[in-house]
């Protein structure tokens, strides 16, 4: 198994001829405070599997915070087909929106992915508390 591509965005399509569209990519997140809820985003993987990795192949994508304490756990499995040398490996593509994702704490997450017998780090969020600055009185400003 070799992830070929995993980020989160906020949005991810497949199109019929199947190319995948992505809009959006980000690796930081800003709240006003903790906990907080991203309300919306889209994970996209892409997997290529080896020769000889076909079948039902399970998967499991955790976000974990730095500690390795888990925020949530998505399940599922996917159907590898049997590849020839003449044709290019299988690849599964996921498209996951996930809503609700309630993060504990400032700091660095990880979605870690398990894929057949495969576990890998996919990619790092980084969730930053976000101060809004107090307006300034206007005539403190230099004026040019």
């Amino acid at each position: 198994m070799e992830l070929l591509l995993a980020v989160a965005c906020d949005d991810a399509r497949v199109r019929p001829d199947g190319k995948l569209d992505i809009l959006g990519v980000f690796n930081e997140l800003a709240a006003p405070g903790f906990p907080a809820v991203q309300d919306r985003m889209v994970v996209a993987l892409i997997i290529e599997w080896g020769r000889d990795e076909t079948g039902v192949l399970p998967l499991q994508l955790d976000l974990t915070d730095e500690e390795g304490k888990k925020v949530f756990t998505i399940q599922g499995h996917t159907e590898v087909d049997y590849r020839g040398d003449d044709r290019p490996p299988a690849q599964t593509r996921l498209i996951m929106p996930i809503q609700d994702v309630v993060f504990p704490h400032a700091g660095r997450y990880h979605f870690e992915l398990l894929a057949g017998d495969t576990v890998q780090r996919a990619f790092s969020l980084f969730v930053r508390e976000w101060k809004q600055e107090a307006p300034q009185d206007p005539a403190s400003h230099d004026r040019v």
